[in-house]
């Protein structure tokens, strides 16, 4: 059966610095996983590797069956693939609700609307007239959230979206992942709130130092397991 995504061995550069050392990762389409890791593990250059964001010529990458390595991100995410970035990174000038339009841009059909992100994130109905600004963090990450959602993915890749925000704004922002699926989205998230990330996955896989220590399912990964592959026990030294 074909998988959703698929990586074999991915490297990944900043220049001369290497962030990635071969990443093995799948995912079946209805999966949600999440990647758990300290800061400089490489969990969001992976994502940016996925979308075209870092260079990838000549690593493989297939999404849906489509090698998708050395392709212009925009042509990566009308094939399906959408992002979250960490720091929300909505246009300033734009009201909630343009920044939502835009990502429409892409023309991708699907069960994402205006109406139906406005059902996922009601707080959001009466602030759509607002600049970007003028809302709350969590807010932002609802309109960020949303906008990627617009452009109708089969995988949505989240980076960080609990940063900076109230443990109770969070509960309500991971409330929304289980209604995303059930549309027919896959979800990778990147998380370091390990709670929180084994709270919502069908499978985790643990980044340091740019390799994956650890992957399974979060009933059969014991706390000492995770702790280890987090903090720094390599499967060679294991």
């Amino acid at each position: 059966m074909t998988k959703l995504l698929e990586t074999k061995g991915l490297k990944a550069f900043y220049s001369d610095f290497q962030a990635l050392f071969g990443i093995d990762f799948a995912m079946d389409a209805g999966e949600t996983i999440t990647i758990i890791g300290a800061n400089g593990s490489g969990k969001s250059t992976f994502l940016r590797t996925l979308t075209g964001l870092c260079p990838s010529r000549g690593q493989r990458i297939v999404l849906n069956g489509m090698p998708i390595a050395g392709i212009p991100a925009d042509r990566i995410h009308r094939l399906g693939l959408a992002m979250v970035p960490e720091g929300r990174r909505l246009f300033p000038s734009l009201s909630l609700e343009e920044n939502l339009l835009i990502g429409a841009s892409g023309g991708r059909p699907g069960y994402w609307n205006l109406a139906r992100v406005y059902e996922l994130f009601p707080d959001l109905v009466a602030k759509k007239r607002n600049p970007a600004t003028a809302l709350s963090g969590g807010q932002q990450q609802m309109v960020a959230i949303g906008r990627a959602l617009m452009s109708n993915p089969l995988l949505l890749l989240c980076d960080e979206i609990s940063l900076g925000l109230s443990p109770k704004v969070v509960k309500d922002i991971y409330r929304a992942v289980p209604l995303i699926r059930e549309h027919g989205t896959s979800i990778i998230v990147v998380e370091q709130d390990i709670n929180q990330a084994l709270a919502v996955a069908d499978r985790v896989y643990c980044f340091m130092e740019g390799k994956v220590t650890l992957t399974g399912r979060p009933d059969e990964l014991s706390r000492h397991q995770i702790a280890d592959a987090y903090f720094g026990v390599s499967p060679e030294a294991a």
